[in-house]
């Protein structure tokens, strides 16, 4: 690799999760590899717009692509995205970040009996912010609906603080965002349930959906970084080694520790056999649900 910087593309809109982590890792990454980080936001398409440009450069490793398991797998699976699973090579995957479904600190629906009892009385009626057509929380929502014999309205938008923004601006009634949410807006936002086996050791006082009933309602969003199938494997491992001691870093595993979003640094062949079991789950859970509109 030459002596210049890597371009990072996030393919979300600036200040989500992606975003963070990206810059939390340049520090550690520079350091090791003398490659600094140039962020790059290309939104739009459920990441097809980022994998789009990042395909249609050299395989050299001067850009990499920030991304979102299941969201990955999730597009090929349910829409025309213009990108096959096998085309990708994970670099490595670094952080795991359970689902959980979110209303604003001063709706009157205080419990997830609440929300459900109120959209059996207005089918439709609920509005539920979440990161784009076909991604991960949108089959989460899909899924609860499903289970519960409810009917809300998904409301797409391009990212987590997009979404995040809809729900302080009171623009929705709720949001299928992440844990970190309610660290992040700790005063302003209600969780209702969070989607994991067990509760969060940070909101300790919020039930899983598994526990209230809806054992199938169980998401998580493991983030990475990829590049396209085909990278020669001495700079493959040079990118692998960057991330893996950026991750290292202790002021990076505070600082995800604390934002409720603990590191889960695998690199991919370790990752290979998780993604072949949760990719099936999903598939799973997709064809149980039908196609996600």
């Amino acid at each position: 690799m030459a002596d210049k910087d890597v371009t990072y593309i996030i393919p979300f809109n600036a200040g989500g999760e992606s975003d963070v982590t990206a810059r939390l890792q340049e520090p550690g990454f520079k350091e090791l590899t003398g490659h600094g980080f140039v962020i790059q936001y290309k939104p739009g398409a459920g990441g097809a717009m980022a994998w789009s440009q990042l395909n249609s450069l050299p395989g050299d490793g001067y850009t990499i692509m920030g991304f979102n398991l299941p969201h990955l797998f999730l597009q090929p699976m349910t829409g025309k995205v213009g990108y096959k699973t096998e085309d990708i090579t994970i670099v490595s995957v670094f952080q795991l970040t359970p689902h959980a479904l979110v209303v604003h600190a001063d709706s009157p629906i205080k419990t997830l009996e609440d929300f459900i009892e109120e959209a059996k009385k207005a089918p439709g009626a609920i509005t539920v912010a979440g990161t784009g057509t076909h991604s991960a929380n949108q089959v989460a929502q899909v899924t609860f609906d499903k289970a519960v014999g409810i009917k809300t309205t998904y409301v797409p938008f391009t990212g987590t603080a997009a979404t995040t923004a809809a729900l302080l601006g009171k623009q929705v009634k709720a949001q299928w965002s992440f844990t970190t949410v309610g660290v992040e807006q700790k005063d302003k936002v209600r969780m209702l349930a969070v989607a994991m086996e067990e509760r969060h050791p940070l909101f300790p006082d919020v039930p899983t959906f598994k526990e209230l009933g809806y054992p199938d309602v169980e998401f998580y969003i493991w983030a990475g970084v990829f590049v396209p199938r085909g990278l020669p494997e001495p700079v493959l491992t040079k990118l692998r080694d960057g991330i893996r001691e950026a991750m290292k870093a202790p002021e990076v595993q505070k600082t995800f520790i604390a934002a409720g979003s603990p590191p889960a640094y695998q690199d991919a062949p370790e990752f290979a056999k998780f993604v072949e079991a949760d990719s099936a789950r999903l598939v799973a859970a997709v064809k149980k649900i039908g196609k996600v509109e």
